[in-house]
């Protein structure tokens, strides 16, 4: 037979009843602040990277000494550098790119040249079509005051056709019969002329410091010229033409005076009498301090 709890063992006073209602009360509170709260697993990389950001430069040149007080890190040693004393940092590693030289005259001369020679063409070819009887339309009913050309001013018009194509035709020929000219400035694009240049440097070269100014060597007289040769297909002199002045006309006269002496220069070789007449060569001519005379 079972055993049985007296009744009064379940008997739970006021004071109690108080106490469980409480227990009750911060047991759902603490349950629902638990269940609030969301854990998450730990992130290693954040861990790992609290320091702070380090800032590196990318440098386009580096020497061989470290600098004793160095004002940034960079990928190499840089001991200072650049053309300013100021305290400024480059804004990109590329390095710096070399300027082009000014060769925009000569090569805006050799493009209008060829423009001209494609628009007499086109403008003569238009003309040669003008001349071509058109097939004639079908008469539609005009107005009746519609006036059409007569015979004798069709062939009036015709007359002033062939008479500009005559004198389009005439300006042409003397074109072409004009010499046909090369201007080269101090780089050569094809082998064929810069292989003449050269030579023709080395000779001007050659002769202008055995025939050096003797009243510039006195008078100490120091500076660089731009000069322009112009020579025919059989190595003379057409022209020479003084572009940039060094400043001393003692100087100048004796540019053009040992240009004067190298001529004749060699005769232009097949590859290049084939299409061209006279050769313009620029270049720049430097009385140099140590009594020299060097062209760049």
């Amino acid at each position: 037979m079972p055993a049985r709890l007296p009744a009064a063992y379940f008997d739970i006073g006021p004071r109690d009843r108080q106490l469980v209602i409480w227990t009750l009360c911060i047991s759902i509170a603490v349950h629902a602040i638990v269940l609030a709260i969301r854990f998450r697993p730990f992130d290693l990389d954040k861990m790992l990277d609290r320091g702070p950001m380090l800032e590196v430069a990318l440098v386009n040149a580096k020497s061989a000494t470290k600098p004793t007080k160095a004002d940034i890190l960079a990928q190499a040693h840089l001991d200072g550098g650049g053309n300013t004393d100021a305290d400024r940092r480059a804004k990109t590693p590329l390095p710096v790119m070399p300027r082009e030289e000014t060769s925009n005259d000569i090569s805006v001369a050799t493009q209008r040249t060829v423009a001209l020679e494609r628009q007499a063409k086109e403008l003569l070819t238009q003309l040669r079509d003008a001349r071509t009887p058109a097939a004639v339309p079908k008469p539609v009913d005009a107005p009746p005051n519609t006036e059409t050309p007569t015979a004798t001013e069709m062939a009036q018009r015709t007359l002033e056709v062939m008479r500009l194509e005559a004198q389009i035709a005439k300006e042409m020929d003397a074109y072409q019969k004009r010499p046909k000219r090369k201007f080269i400035g101090a780089r050569a694009e094809e082998f064929r002329f810069a292989r003449y240049v050269e030579d023709w440097r080395l000779k001007v070269e050659r002769v202008g410091n055995l025939n050096y100014p003797e009243a510039a060597r006195e008078q100490k007289l120091y500076g660089s010229l731009l000069l322009t040769v112009s020579i025919r297909a059989d190595g003379t002199i057409e022209d020479i033409e003084v572009n940039h002045s060094s400043g001393h006309r003692l100087l100048d006269a004796a540019a053009i005076h040992i240009v004067e002496m190298a001529a004749p220069y060699s005769a232009f070789p097949p590859d290049i009498r084939r299409d061209t007449d006279v050769v313009h060569i620029t270049r720049t001519w430097t009385f140099t301090k140590g009594d020299e005379l060097r062209s760049n």
